[in-house]
């Protein structure tokens, strides 16, 4: 089989890979770990691969934990010996698409959550729940895949599946500074990207619109009007998607804003019971770390109710992320969205100390842009916005924002 285009880019590491080696390194593949824990990106994707088309389930491990968290994470029962497996040789893309198809209802895929809710979870998937929202047709075989995951988590799979199955190029953004990222996405022609919003605001500011990239999805996190208006003048081609996705739900909710109206065969799925989103077991995939209250399951997302009928609402924070200072709660997106709205700062990172007196102290680390920004002209600026509580105790400049590792904000001093 010959597909004339590479299947992925990865600039870090100056490899230029194409379907055909692809293929060549599935085929090559004669013993398969259920564990899989890969060096480098396009690892993941051959063996998750290699997976689907030989039936065995995969665990997804970051590549950066060590045996002492694997053991944690895992049961013994995932700790056996590497099976031999035979790939089939494929005369065409749409006999290999076929063969992993064949494993839509059959095929396990375990996941971690990315644990700021304390321990991660342990989250069972299937292909048909990961590739609920995936669009295969003509259309799309010309997109090219800026991938800013890690491919240990749902996010990145998703952008997988719907690049392979369209026999897209995939082109590595993730891990990329900051100041090579709009280079690597206008030379390699990236016409799609998925990130979460942290990725899109650490995007240096450029006067350089990018006419080639066509759709924008930003997911994770909340996203804001400021941020959104940046990648509007990016990218003032892309249509930008809002979507509402989590590691044990996948995705569930799409907006072009930051107003979520439910679909109507959605809306029976979704309740908000004082002011938090549950959502219902049937969307979620299995877990013995999830535990539904009867048929729902809480996510723990705080939001604003905009309308009852149609149901529309906007997320406003986790509630585990609230800090507490002295018995007044401060959202820390609230806080960050007014950093991020100051001349002078790309990004923003807001999180809690503790504090003896107070109990906890608000924090904020800034990556500056352009300069001009220090703290009193900081600290003036909120001071019109903010409430002296919410303002900053300690304000730090730093050259990147600390990450979890799927790309969320840490909450972590």
């Amino acid at each position: 089989m010959s597909i004339e285009k590479p299947f992925y880019i990865d600039g870090l590491d100056n490899k230029k890979i194409l379907y055909e080696n692809f293929f060549s390194d599935l085929a090559n593949i004669k013993e398969f770990s259920p564990l899989c824990k890969q060096d480098s990106i396009y690892g993941y994707f051959v063996h998750i691969s290699a997976s689907l088309l030989s039936g065995i389930p995969i665990t997804l491990l970051d590549s950066d934990l060590s045996e002492t968290e694997i053991q944690n994470l895992c049961d013994k029962r995932d700790l056996y010996a590497p099976k031999h497996i035979r790939i089939p040789e494929f005369h065409s893309f749409g006999e290999f698409l076929n063969a992993i198809k064949s494993s839509e209802n059959t095929w396990i895929c375990t996941l971690f959550s990315s644990g700021t809710t304390g321990c991660p979870k342990r989250i069972n998937h299937s292909l048909k729940s990961l590739t609920r929202h995936v669009k295969i047709s003509l259309k799309h075989s010309g997109d090219i895949w800026g991938f800013a995951y890690n491919p240990t988590h749902i996010a990145g799979l998703q952008v997988f599946f719907q690049a392979v199955f369209n026999a897209n190029t995939i082109v590595r953004l993730f891990g990329l500074s900051a100041n090579s990222l709009l280079k690597t996405i206008e030379g390699e022609s990236v016409t799609h990207i998925s990130a979460t919003p942290t990725f899109f605001r650490m995007l240096p500011d450029s006067t350089n619109a990018i006419p080639q990239v066509r759709a924008i999805t930003s997911g994770g996190e909340k996203f804001d009007a400021h941020a959104m208006k940046k990648l509007g003048r990016i990218f003032p081609n892309a249509r930008i998607t809002n979507i509402y996705a989590s590691t044990e739900m996948g995705t569930v909710l799409a907006s072009d804003g930051d107003v979520f109206t439910p679909k109507a065969n959605t809306a029976g799925l979704l309740k908000i019971v004082n002011g938090e989103l549950w959502i219902h077991h049937s969307l979620a995939g299995s877990s013995e770390d999830i535990i539904p209250s009867g048929e729902w399951y809480n996510t723990g997302d705080c939001v604003e109710v905009i309308s009852e009928e149609p149901l529309s609402f906007k997320f406003t924070s986790r509630k585990n992320e609230i800090i507490n200072v002295g018995g007044y709660n401060v959202n820390p997106n609230e806080v960050e969205q007014a950093l991020q709205e100051i001349d002078g700062i790309r990004a923003a990172r807001v999180f809690a100390k503790k504090n003896s007196i107070l109990g906890n102290i608000v924090c904020a680390e800034v990556v500056p842009s352009g300069g001009g920004a220090d703290e009193a002209s900081i600290r003036a600026s909120l001071s019109k916005r903010l409430q002296p509580f919410k303002i900053p105790r300690i304000i730090k400049f730093v050259d990147a924002l600390k990450f979890t590792k799927t790309g969320k904000l840490s909450r972590k001093p």
